[in-house]
C-alpha cells in the first residue's frame, strides 16, 4: 500500500488534466449571403460547402415534385429554395466566404457540371485555386445522355497552407447515398476527407449550405468546431437533432454506420 501524505489528494485534484469540452455546433435558418455577412472577419478556419445551384435545373427544367419542385407554377412547389447562382450573385458569395475565412487557410466547394463550366472559373478571382477532385457516386444517377456518377469540387486556398493528409488521390469514391432523410444529403465520408486534409483539431469548420448536416458530423468527427447556415427552416431542424444527438451519443441517425 502507498502511505498518503497530508495534502495529497488536494494536489492531486489540482494535478489532474482538464478535460476539453465537447465540440459545439451552431446552426442557423438564414440565407447564406445573410449568414456569411453576420460572420466578423476571419472567423472560421475551413470552408466545406454544396451549394443548391439552380442553373441545371432550370436550364434542364428536370425537376418534379419532392427535390426542386415544379418549374412554372407559382411557388414551385419545392422541397427547398434554391440558390440564385448568376455570375453576380456567386461573386457576393464568394467574397463574402473570402472575407470569414482566415489566412492560410483552405475551402472546398462542390459543383455539378452546369455550375462547374458555368461559374468555377469565378473561384480563382478570390481563391488561390489548388485543384479539382471528383466525387465518384459508385452509383449511377440520372441523365438525358450519359448517365451522371460524378460532381466536382473545387480546392482552393486564402494564403497558403499544406495539406494534413498526403495520401489522398483526386477522386474520392463514396457511393451516393439511397433513401436518404434529405433529398439531396451528401455521405459525411465526403466531407471527412476535406477536414481530414485541411483541419485541425479546434479548428471551426463553416458550412453556409448546411443541408442536413454531413459537414456538421465530419466536422465533430474531426474535433472541430462547427457553424452553418440552411435557408430552410425544416433543414435546419433536421440538422440540429442529428447533430445533437451525434454529440450526445455518438451516433449518427442519419448514416448510422457513424
Amino acid at each position: 500500500m502507498i502511505a498518503r501524505t497530508a495534502g495529497t489528494e488536494s494536489e492531486a485534484a489540482s494535478a489532474a488534466p482538464i478535460i476539453p469540452a465537447p465540440p459545439r455546433f451552431d446552426i442557423r435558418t438564414q440565407d447564406c449571403i445573410d449568414f456569411l455577412r453576420g460572420l466578423p472577419a476571419e472567423s472560421v478556419d475551413l470552408i466545406v460547402t454544396d451549394p443548391a445551384y439552380s442553373g441545371m435545373n432550370r436550364h434542364l427544367r428536370l425537376g418534379h415534385g419532392r427535390i426542386v419542385g415544379h418549374y412554372g407554377k407559382p411557388d414551385n412547389e419545392r422541397w427547398f429554395h434554391e440558390f440564385s447562382d448568376d455570375p453576380e450573385s456567386y461573386a457576393v458569395f464568394l467574397r463574402e466566404c473570402h472575407r470569414v475565412l482566415r489566412r492560410d487557410r483552405h475551402v472546398y466547394i462542390m459543383f455539378d457540371s452546369f455550375s462547374m463550366l458555368s461559374l468555377g472559373a469565378l473561384v480563382r478571382d478570390f481563391f488561390d485555386v489548388k485543384g479539382v477532385v471528383v466525387w465518384d457516386k459508385v452509383h449511377l444517377g440520372m441523365g438525358h445522355y450519359f448517365r451522371r456518377r460524378h460532381e466536382q469540387i473545387v480546392f482552393a486556398s486564402k494564403g497558403r497552407r499544406k495539406l494534413s493528409r498526403r495520401d489522398l488521390p483526386d477522386v474520392w469514391s463514396v457511393p451516393r447515398l439511397h433513401r436518404a432523410t434529405y433529398p439531396t444529403q451528401k455521405p459525411v465520408k465526403l466531407f471527412e476527407y476535406m477536414v481530414q486534409a485541411s483541419a485541425e483539431p479546434g479548428f471551426l469548420v463553416c458550412d453556409p449550405f448546411c443541408g442536413s448536416g454531413s459537414s456538421g458530423v465530419a466536422a465533430l468527427l474531426g474535433g472541430c468546431g462547427f457553424i452553418g447556415a440552411d435557408i430552410d427552416s425544416r433543414a435546419v431542424r433536421i440538422a440540429e437533432d442529428r447533430l445533437g444527438r451525434f454529440t450526445a451519443t455518438g451516433e449518427d441517425p442519419l448514416e448510422p454506420a457513424h
